[in-house]
């Protein structure tokens, strides 16, 4: 099974955990080559990856943040300030000129991989 949250197809992708590794609606954290992300699972399955670097304090939390949806879209709140940030574009929903980083993400063979590249 393939599952593809960001659609873009690239050839640079890393094994980082297994599927049933990452609960629903709850965030882990993944260093990939140099970058750290957020990853999450919502609870219909889709996969999103973003930086875990929230970027109004600079510390590397996102992925402890409180996950959700603000007008129909996934997202995830900093635990620092409480921030919301857009877990399919990564802008923040608060403040709309700052963003965080996302990335492609998707399933084969029931292993998470993530192109951080």
């Amino acid at each position: 099974m393939t599952i593809l949250s960001q659609h873009t197809e690239t050839t640079s992708w890393i094994p980082v955990c297994a599927y049933t590794d990452l609960l629903p609606e709850r965030g882990a954290c993944a260093l990939v080559g140099r970058h750290q992300i957020a990853l999450f699972r919502t609870f219909d399955g889709e996969l999103f990856a973003v930086g875990n670097q929230d970027p109004f304090s600079g510390v590397q939390v996102l992925s402890r943040g409180i996950v959700g949806t603000r007008a129909g879209e996934p997202s995830v709140a900093s635990p620092m300030h409480k921030q919301v940030f857009s877990l399919v574009t990564g802008v923040c929903m608060d403040d709309p000129a700052i963003a965080v980083p996302i990335y492609p993400i998707r399933v084969i063979d029931g292993t998470v991989e993530v192109n951080a590249s």
